[in-house]
């Protein structure tokens, strides 16, 4: 019984609270690719099509109304995109 442990892999409670946000990264390239401003109306409905995860659509339906470019809309919605 030497060998057998009951080591537990310990993983961070604010990695795991936090969403995958590869999905809005790749949902803000696309949808800024040739724009230079999107309306956070326009943002949410392609979001929901491409069916982000829900808290990642929570986050986009909190953003004030109004217009972003990608690097403000990376930075409120905790994205990575620049």
């Amino acid at each position: 019984m030497g060998d057998v442990t009951d080591d537990v892999p310990v993983i961070d409670a604010a990695v795991t609270d936090e969403p995958d946000t590869r999905p809005l990264d790749e949902l803000l390239d696309d949808i800024y690719h040739g724009q230079e401003r999107i309306s956070q109306a326009d943002i949410y409905r392609r979001a929901v099509a491409a069916e982000l995860p829900a808290a990642l659509l929570t986050r986009i339906a909190a953003l004030p109304q109004g217009e972003y470019a990608v690097d403000e809309a990376a930075d409120l919605l905790g994205g990575a995109v620049t």
